[in-house]
């Protein structure tokens, strides 16, 4: 569901210092790692419940930090970890990112409290954001030129697989051994894919697009992210006009005004702020903000529909979310090849209207009485092509109009704008639905859902990427 990770064409037309003799060797050892983070992406939806009961002192609000914490982080993180990977070296960030994600796989296994998980985490966030920049750029390294377009699909399609069975593989997971097994699963994968690397993998460098990491542009967009989400879980408890959801509304909203002051003074900073420059990229980076919204709310309440007012079991739920996933690989595909003959503006609009039509039918017709086939199954499969047809065209859309040298960071960006709206996603979902999941309370969410895709039309109408 996931399109490739950022950095795309900046890391390629880095020439490689050593490469592996097999390409596809390289290939197959980079994407290992990429689908364990890939599929960590989504399997931690399907153990939501799990850690509901798990740890039962706990709020919605405050496991939800489960999954925000790791997205901040990540968001936070994305763009300056690939130019510190060009630095000081690709393999050498991805050996460091694979190693510290798989100790942090270990450590969110066995967290006996929120706080280590969350802390946990945090640290896992870390480490994916260091391999992935840095494992893309080692496989486009790896490939001459004319092959480079046919990898970048082939690992937009591992991406995209991996989040679309990572609920149903987790909900497996999880239902049968527990939810400390939605991590201990990387340990095995990820440390075969560590050894290989470290014998096989080739190092290479260009510090020519490299820069030292912005420490305090990362600080302030992690608060200011994190502060509003924080004052937005904690609204549903304490009340909107509370000084506790205020202050952190408040003091969020400062630290990313902080943050754009940072960006304007420094070299490299976090977050590009001149790429907003161009009106195609600027408009199209808000439709991503708010279709990632409207998508981590579909996503996070898809599971706990099922669980709370269907009373599924959790594999019964993970197998139940899978059909729309499984529409978005092939539906990415064919809007690919349409795009890139007519452009990205009406397979944009179409797609989340056809988001949006699926988020109606869930709002309008699945009641308490399970009906998987007729209730259920039209609103996934129309969620599940929008959501093929919206995704990967926000990420093309967004440097379609750009200079080749801004490529890559314009990439990097965008995917960081898009972490930023599931974090907004989970955190208003988990308000919407409160304390006591109700019948009521999943329609408004899938309404809220609604009115997310309609925006992301609206935005995406002066959008204009068609090739001259």
């Amino acid at each position: 569901m996931q399109n490739p990770p950022p950095a795309v064409a900046a890391l390629a037309l880095a020439p490689s210092i050593e490469k592996v003799v097999s390409p596809w060797r390289t290939f197959a050892i980079a994407c290992v790692a990429v689908f364990l983070v890939s599929i960590d992406s989504t399997v931690l939806y399907a153990a939501f419940p799990a850690l509901r009961a798990a740890f039962p002192s706990a709020s919605a609000a405050d496991l939800s930090w489960v999954l925000n914490a790791y997205t901040v982080v990540f968001a936070a993180l994305l763009v300056p970890a690939g130019r510190l990977a060009d630095l000081r070296g690709r393999k050498r960030m991805f050996l460091v990112g694979t190693g510290t994600f798989l100790a942090a796989s270990l450590a969110c296994g066995l967290a006996g409290t929120v706080e280590a998980l969350v802390i946990a985490r945090m640290v896992q966030a870390i480490g994916a954001a260091l391999l992935l920049p840095a494992s893309l750029a080692i496989v486009l390294a790896a490939f001459p030129v004319t092959r480079r377009a046919v990898v970048v699909a082939m690992w937009g399609a591992v991406s995209g697989l991996a989040a679309a069975i990572g609920p149903s593989l987790g909900s497996q997971l999880v239902e049968h051994f527990g939810w400390e097994w939605a991590f201990f699963v990387n340990l095995p994968i990820g440390g075969v894919a560590l050894w290989r690397a470290a014998r096989s993998l080739g190092e290479s460098k260009n510090p020519e697009n490299g820069a030292p990491l912005d420490l305090v542009g990362v600080v302030l967009v992690v608060i200011g992210v994190g502060a509003i989400a924080l004052g937005l879980v904690h609204s549903e408890a304490a009340g909107w006009g509370s000084p506790s959801v205020l202050g952190s509304l408040a003091g969020g909203l400062a630290a990313i005004a902080l943050f754009v002051v940072w960006a304007r003074r420094v070299k490299s900073p976090a977050i590009d702020l001149s790429l907003f420059e161009n009106r195609t990229y600027r408009y199209i980076n808000v439709a991503t903000l708010t279709f990632g919204i409207g998508f981590a709310m579909m996503f996070f309440s898809f599971f706990q529909f099922m669980t709370g007012i269907w009373h599924y079991s959790v594999a019964k739920a993970g197998l139940a979310a899978a059909p729309g996933p499984l529409f978005v690989v092939p539906t990415s595909i064919v809007c690919g090849r349409i795009a890139a003959r007519a452009g990205h503006k009406t397979l944009l609009v179409l797609g989340a209207l056809v988001f949006g039509g699926g988020a109606l039918w869930l709002a309008s017709v699945p009641g308490t009485e399970p009906n998987f086939l007729g209730a259920w199954f039209p609103g996934m499969v129309m969620t599940g092509i929008g959501t093929g047809m919206v995704m990967p065209s926000l990420s093309g859309a967004a440097v379609a109009k750009l200079p080749p040298a801004r490529f890559g960071i314009g990439s990097a960006v965008n995917q960081a704008v898009r972490q930023v709206g599931s974090v907004l996603g989970v955190a208003l979902a988990v308000v919407l639905v409160g304390r006591a999941p109700t019948l009521g309370a999943f329609h408004s969410v899938f309404l809220w859902q609604l009115g997310f895709a309609l925006a992301t039309a609206l935005l995406c109408l002066p959008v204009d990427t068609r090739p001259r």
